[in-house]
């Protein structure tokens, strides 16, 4: 289809047109060995036209603008209507350089002012370009033009940007968006198919005591394994995290009453989110992970990372109280990089507080990040809490934090995250 179609918007192709004519170019520029040039074009605060003039004076506007458009390409492109203010212009044998030079002549065409009744109104657009990778998918090929779009829009509009020059680059984007979707759909499988287990790692204080054992969520769906690096930021993003979280503290607390009943009444400890501690239903989501199992509230901790802290709401102190009252433990994970204020940590009702391990890794050999973790083990035993080194992997290591008086330490030196059957024989075996 060539610009003659301007003349009447029900002549543009649809969606479904324009991705059939994108297989068509994309297959006929490669074989022809020609480059493919997509430009999607998106008119900035359309919205305001349609709320003042109604959308037949939208209509009319975009008619005016459709005509610029298509004198702008002089039949060089197929065009799609792909929503109200939203077209597509496909041009073979356009390379980035020519791309760009369009794109700014279609932005001038749009950027003429339009009368509507009384009133002079100064449009504008934004455009994104996209031009062709050599393996490229056509789904993808316009995926990316929109993705640029997005950005043209975001930094103020009347503007163009080529896919790969945004924040996050156009086809990287779109593999990253796909994957997220991939994750999203993996993680509610597990949730509904039996995909998830929790393994644990023993925190073992110097006097040989078993502190408490970290619940580590693990994912195994369709014969992949899902790290936990992946998951929790798609599930942070999609709101999966609550449910996860759910999941965690029923099953932690099922294997607390289990460990009790075999003799060893051990702590289960459990990470606990962000939008977790912000949900109406947490406590009773805690309380019916404790009903459910028949397992005493002492054998539960929940950790709580430090950036919770920086702004906590009346909701998050209210569940905190509430898990306190009812007998939980709480401790705070990672402390020392997150975004710390004393003036809060000192209204936390937590007992226990964890160093993390970009400190420990670094021990004995420097000797700042030593005098930190004094810093903060002597800060800790001052408010009550017993203090946690995470990520201990040697007896150098461990030497140093005894020097400077934790109370325990949890790492590979000692033992590593197993499944609930494992750590049960790991206590036997050290009873």
């Amino acid at each position: 289809m060539d610009a003659v179609g301007f003349d009447s918007l029900t002549s543009f192709l649809d969606r479904r047109g324009c991705l059939r004519a994108t297989v068509r170019l994309v297959e006929q520029c490669r074989r022809e060995g020609r480059p493919l040039s997509a430009l999607w074009l998106d008119l900035d605060r359309f919205r305001q036209v349609n709320e003042s003039f109604g959308h037949l004076g939208g209509d009319a506007v975009i008619a005016k603008i459709a005509a610029r458009l298509g004198t702008a390409l002089a039949g060089r492109a197929e065009v799609s209507r792909m929503a109200g203010d939203e077209f597509v212009f496909l041009i073979p044998g356009c390379d980035r350089k020519h791309a760009e030079e369009i794109a700014s002549d279609l932005l001038r065409a749009v950027a003429e002012p339009i009368e509507v009744g009384s009133i002079r109104i100064h449009p504008s657009g934004s455009v994104g370009v996209a031009v062709l990778d050599e393996q490229e998918d056509p789904l993808s090929f316009i995926e990316r033009a929109d993705h640029a779009m997005i950005e043209a829009k975001r930094l103020g509009g009347g503007r163009h940007v080529v896919s790969g020059d945004e924040q996050v680059p156009g086809r990287v984007g779109v593999l990253l968006a796909r994957e997220e979707l991939a994750i999203e759909s993996q993680i509610h499988a597990a949730l509904d198919c039996g995909g998830l287990t929790l393994h644990y790692q023993p925190i073992i204080g110097l006097d040989g005591r078993i502190e408490a054992a970290e619940a580590l969520m693990r994912c195994h769906i369709h014969g992949e394994s899902l790290p936990p690096a992946k998951i929790i930021p798609v599930a942070e993003k999609t709101g999966l995290i609550v449910r996860l979280g759910e999941w965690s503290m029923v099953t932690a607390a099922q294997h607390a009453r289990r460990l009790r009943d075999q003799g060893f009444p051990t702590k289960l400890a459990v990470n606990v989110s962000r939008a977790q501690l912000t949900a109406p239903r947490f406590v009773e989501a805690l309380y019916a992970a404790i009903y459910y199992a028949d397992v005493a509230p002492e054998l539960l901790e929940l950790e709580l990372t430090e950036s919770l802290f920086m702004d906590i709401s009346d909701v998050v102190q209210s569940n905190l109280a509430a898990a306190r009252e009812a007998g939980v433990a709480l401790a705070i994970d990672d402390f020392g990089t997150g975004y710390s204020c004393l003036a809060n940590l000192k209204d936390i009702p937590a007992t226990k507080l964890k160093l993390d391990r970009a400190f420990v890794r670094v021990l004995p050999e420097d000797r700042r990040a030593l005098a930190v973790v004094r810093a903060m083990t002597q800060l800790g035993r001052e408010l009550g809490m017993t203090i946690v080194a995470e990520g201990v992997e040697t007896q150098a290591q461990h030497q140093a934090l005894v020097d400077v008086g934790v109370d325990a330490v949890q790492g590979f030196l000692h033992a590593r995250p197993m499944d609930g059957e494992a750590l049960l024989g790991w206590l036997r075996g050290r009873q």
